[in-house]
């Protein structure tokens, strides 16, 4: 693991997702940029004194060549650092020959995510980007229904994520500071935060993403460098339309992550806070509560542990996608599809084109035309 140390909230959710199949161990780290925080953490964590580093370039530099004299040196690589380290740290691996957990963005900017794309096809490496709630298995059952034209032709997609952490104005201190940090974060707040998860399950769900898009982000907290609150509209080349809008300032929200899909057929719906549950409501018919034991689809199937009426998380859906990292390392099958570079990149994109979409006065921006390179 790189990032993650002592207090880092994302970085224990990762250490937990890895366990809970039994599939990982934590065995080198490089869990903070100072020698004796990392030191500290490396030891609350289980790893030997000998494989924690302070420097995440000695610690690929070594394990890579642990690996290439017959020493072991690790499979994968966890990366859970701020942003702006994501791309030097998923490269610096992917060029000793390590597989990737990467958590989103995979990047802070369309050119490196797009070399880094280049980098892991070159290298054939594994690379997972942890967009939490694909691993649902009432979202991959969403997805499926779509591809099984259940819904009929996609008409409409409206998916918001709100929050209300920052509502108040405060300054973010401790470990979650660097996200009002443009050096840190990147340029976007919000946006790059959670807007790109709600992109990011809607084109997972429909298996679309939008031509062309008008955005404007907004900034209610005084002072603040990056946007807090944003609000898209989308259109698609079949003639299907969308909103996404995410906000960190939404009072009374605490994690309320919800996708609306509209057909000429029927309607899905998916909430965050209540997981375990799709609806299903066909034009003119009652609306059907589809849940997650009593579905067949093996996706769904594949995607969970436990016996129907018992809730699963959001800790299970983020093991899923380590769960299905472990069997592509080890060249087994996997069913659905999990986030990876082509994510990254699809992010990437949206995210600029929502800021030069923001910086002409929500003009219609269109994202096929966002550089390549």
């Amino acid at each position: 693991m790189v990032g993650g140390g002592k207090g880092a909230f994302i970085g224990a959710v990762h250490r937990m997702a890895a366990r809970l199949d039994d599939r990982y161990e934590l065995v080198a780290g490089a869990l903070s940029a100072d020698a004796a925080r990392a030191a500290q953490g490396a030891a609350e964590a289980g790893i030997a004194p000998e494989r924690s580093y302070a420097d995440w370039r000695e610690m690929a530099r070594c394990e890579g060549n642990m690996r290439r004299a017959g020493q072991g040196g690790i499979d994968v690589v966890s990366v859970v650092t701020p942003n702006y380290l994501h791309a030097p740290v998923v490269r610096a691996f992917l060029a000793e020959g390590i597989h990737v957990i990467c958590d989103k963005p995979l990047t802070t900017t369309l050119a490196d995510a797009l070399a880094l794309q280049k980098l892991a096809e070159q290298t054939g490496l594994i690379c997972v980007l942890t967009h939490t709630y694909t691993g649902y298995p009432m979202v991959r059952h969403a997805r499926a229904l779509v591809e099984q034209g259940v819904i009929g032709d996609l008409r409409l997609v409206q998916v918001e994520y709100s929050q209300d952490w920052w509502a108040e104005g405060q300054a973010l201190t401790g470990e979650g500071g660097w996200r009002e940090d443009p050096a840190l974060a990147g340029p976007a707040g919000t946006l790059g935060d959670v807007g790109i998860h709600a992109y990011q399950l809607a084109s997972y769900v429909t298996g679309r993403e939008p031509e062309e898009i008008a955005a404007e982000l907004h900034t209610f907290g005084p002072g603040r460098l990056l946007d807090d609150h944003v609000q898209v509209m989308m259109r698609y080349a079949n003639g299907a339309r969308g909103t996404l809008w995410a906000s960190q300032v939404a009072t009374g929200c605490e994690n309320a992550l919800t996708l609306r899909v509209y057909g000429t057929k029927a309607q899905l719906r998916f909430e965050q806070e209540h997981p375990d549950v799709l609806w299903l409501t066909p034009q003119g018919g009652a609306a059907q509560r589809l849940t997650r034991g009593r579905v067949s689809n093996d996706e769904a199937q594949h995607a969970t542990r436990i016996p129907a009426g018992h809730p699963e998380g959001y800790i299970e859906a983020f093991a899923q996608l380590y769960r299905d990292a472990a069997d592509l390392i080890e060249g087994q099958q996997v069913k659905g599809r999990l986030p990876d570079f082509t994510d990254g990149v699809m992010g990437s994109r949206f995210i600029e084109a929502v800021l030069q979409s923001h910086r002409s006065n929500t003009a219609w921006v269109s994202i096929a035309t966002q550089p390549r390179s």
